[in-house]
């Protein structure tokens, strides 16, 4: 097999003087803004459809009948699928291009989130496959959804700016638990939890036909003027690669493929993204139930209660992408800008096992926030893979650091699910999270070397 090379996609990276930022101000737009907000909708959409089962949890395990270890395996169902279902996207974008398969991956989610409303009406020796299998295929066609945003933003955004800019997508996880929880909580308890499924099915299938009518790469977008368009690719943007007529179409070497898998710098950011994806998972799936189980909150306040520390996890991540590209424009290097927010991150997101030794529920959540705001400001993982994936497939990349990382939506329902099952306390559970922070800080510190653009072996 052979790689087809074709022309650069962008010039090397330089950094717009104040004086080329001066000329252009007056004459350029900022569609790339409006764009970033799209993402932001969507992915708190996204995660919107996420919550929903950690919500309503207690209310569907007691409607169907699911003890502890099937909800585990339940909650782990969107991961399976999610994983495996990562570098097939990766490559999907790569082939198809961002919007068209971002578009159709929105629709298709909505209409499992939709289906999951009816599983209530089936008989219920059938109810547990039939969630599985459709949480299952929530995962399956969610995959292409974060490595396209990171593909999106590569191309809409310099590298100065990409930090922030991808703290901001990302940080829709944290805005779709604090919005949604307390809504879910007190739908789930007033009316009950299929009307939650079915509300976020509709939502997501019109905002999936809005987004394929009116999206638009950079390179061909009708609202981007020459000064933006000039300005973002000065500073690093990969503004062709959505571009249908300009897209650069690779053919990977197995040598080249080997690369992707066995790189250092890539593997140690693989495994940070693990690591911390593993403490998100807590927070979509067991979070909710050790609330109300654990320390007696009812549906209500644990609604309430699981949207302060989706806040904190807002205000860290906003910090932390902007903390990023700060020390970036200031002159420091793209390493230190990278790794110091989320090596600081970790560190405060470690502190979750002081739940274990606090009674009162509010202290918890308290607790829980100050972790959560950690692992916000340590969420830069995105701007680190957008940095140094080859420009030559970006998808790929993206695709299988999204994949590695998800690996812990499968581990942590299980694991956590056992941990309650034997112990009959989440004390293990809160420890083992713990874990994760300081392997992630491992790994960056010594694993994980210079931050550059990767380019593949020929």
């Amino acid at each position: 097999m052979t790689t087809t090379r074709g022309p650069t996609i962008c010039p090397p990276v330089t950094h717009p003087s104040a004086t080329n930022e001066a000329a252009w101000a007056g004459q350029r737009t900022v569609v790339r803004y409006a764009v970033l907000a799209f993402l932001f909708v969507i992915t708190a959409i996204n995660y919107g459809d996420r919550a929903t089962l950690g919500i309503a949890g207690s209310s569907i395990a007691h409607d169907l009948g699911l003890t502890p270890v099937a909800m585990g395996y339940v909650f782990s169902a969107f991961a399976w699928a999610y994983v495996l279902s990562q570098v097939p996207g990766g490559w999907l974008l790569d082939r198809y291009g961002s919007i068209r398969v971002y578009g159709v991956s929105l629709f298709a989610w909505s209409v499992c989130t939709l289906a999951i409303s009816g599983i209530g009406r089936i008989p219920h020796d059938i109810a547990f496959p039939a969630l599985f299998v459709l949480w299952a295929g929530l995962g399956l066609v969610e995959a292409p959804t974060f490595p396209a945003n990171s593909r999106i933003v590569s191309s809409w955004f310099p590298t100065s700016e990409r930090g922030l800019a991808t703290s901001i997508f990302n940080s829709a996880q944290y805005v779709a638990v604090a919005f949604f929880a307390p809504v879910m909580g007190w739908v789930t308890q007033r009316f009950g939890w299929e009307y939650i499924f079915a509300a976020m099915g509709i939502a997501g299938m019109g905002l999936a036909i809005f987004w394929l009518a009116r999206m638009q790469p950079p390179a061909t977008h009708s609202a981007v003027s020459a000064a933006e368009l000039a300005f973002m690719r000065s500073g690093g943007a990969l503004v062709d690669i959505d571009d249908r007529t300009r897209r650069v179409r690779t053919t990977l070497t197995e040598r080249q493929i080997r690369f992707m898998l066995t790189d250092r710098t890539l593997l140690g950011v693989y495994g940070g993204q693990y690591c911390i994806t593993a403490i998100l998972y807590f927070f979509l799936t067991w979070f909710p139930l050790y609330l109300h189980q654990s320390r007696g909150l009812s549906m209500t306040q644990t609604g309430l209660a699981a949207s302060v520390p989706a806040l904190c996890g807002l205000a860290g991540a906003i910090i932390g992408g902007a903390l990023s590209d700060m020390l970036l424009r200031s002159g420091r290097s793209e390493t230190l800008a990278r790794k110091a927010p989320y090596v600081i991150g970790m560190a405060v997101a470690s502190t979750i096992c002081l739940c274990n030794f606090v009674h009162s529920a509010w202290l918890i959540v308290a607790i829980m926030s100050f972790a959560f705001f950690g692992k916000g400001v340590a969420a830069i993982g995105w701007a680190v893979i957008s940095d140094i994936a080859p420009k030559e497939a970006p998808g790929l990349a993206a695709g299988i650091f999204n994949g590695i990382g998800n690996i812990a939506g499968i581990v942590t329902p299980i694991v956590i699910g056992y941990i309650v099952a034997w112990t009959k306390s989440y004390d293990g559970a809160l420890l083992f999270v713990a874990a994760h922070c300081i392997v992630a800080i491992l790994l960056y510190l010594f694993v994980v070397g210079k931050i550059r653009r990767l380019s593949l072996p020929t």
